[in-house]
């Protein structure tokens, strides 16, 4: 077995949404395997706290952080200015930021379902797009988009999270296709409910935990890391002939039956 197969000794990540939850995961996985990671997210006091104690667990690697809403353009152009300014291109992209706003169907106002698309699918389009010359610069490079299980079924998360997660799933198909022969990957994961700040108020409420156990095979409610551990496996040289696909994170749910 080559060893080189399961490193990313060389690689350099940019995630967004990386200053807590599945973003601050995913970076550190990715540095645990080698490479080195550029962080951005909207709080710099966030990003500094995760930067600190990224360094603190991987003092040997890069550790770059970027104050951004990569829901806005200019901001996404800044962005990857700033990245093309390290001069050796970009082997990783993982598109993770985003945002939700729960309400019934008919309540949503057009800018608030609008603001949804725009941080969930349509940030990750433009940032891919701006990110695939730098990608393109090596002889394989790896894209991954963090789904959703809302994007494949039903749940409550309210109905333009699930469509705009969705159209996530298919950009992620279209891209893989248009940039194989660049050399570019692009997969996507779909997690379940995953302890993280932004599901404790509700997974806080015994009733509705009861509910999302009951409709997980596993039995339990998953952990950042193990959608992390997802997204290393598939920017890994070894998933070197896996592009366009989606991993669900999910510990069975959408395998459910009766």
């Amino acid at each position: 077995m080559d060893p080189k197969r399961w490193r990313l000794d060389g690689q350099l990540a940019l995630v967004t949404g990386g200053s807590a939850g599945i973003g601050r995961a995913i970076a550190r996985e990715l540095l645990g395997f080698g490479a080195d990671v550029l962080l951005v997210a909207r709080d710099a006091t966030a990003l500094e706290s995760a930067r600190a104690e990224l360094i603190e667990d991987h003092p040997e690697r890069e550790i770059q952080t970027f104050t951004a809403d990569v829901a806005d353009d200019e901001q996404r152009r800044e962005l990857l200015d700033w990245v093309e300014d390290f001069g050796e291109g970009l082997h990783i992209l993982v598109n993770n930021a985003g945002g939700n706003l729960t309400k019934p169907s008919t309540d949503y106002t057009e800018d608030e379902w609008r603001q949804v698309f725009e941080v969930n699918v349509f940030s990750a389009f433009e940032l891919s797009r701006y990110a695939h010359p730098l990608l393109a610069r090596h002889a394989a490079s790896s894209i991954v988009n963090v789904g959703s299980v809302s994007g494949i079924t039903h749940v409550r998360t309210g109905a333009p999270y699930g469509m705009s997660k969705a159209a996530m799933h298919q950009m992620t198909r279209n891209l893989a296709v248009e940039w194989a022969e660049d050399g570019v990957r692009v997969n996507a994961v779909a997690p379940w409910y995953i302890r993280t700040r932004r599901t404790s108020d509700k997974l806080a409420d015994p009733d509705y935990l009861d509910e999302v156990l009951l409709r997980t095979p596993l039995g339990r409610i998953g952990e950042p890391e193990e959608v992390a551990a997802a997204v290393a496996f598939l920017c890994l040289p070894a998933a070197g002939y896996i592009t366009g696909e989606c991993i669900a994170v999910d510990g069975g749910f959408l395998r459910y039956g009766f």
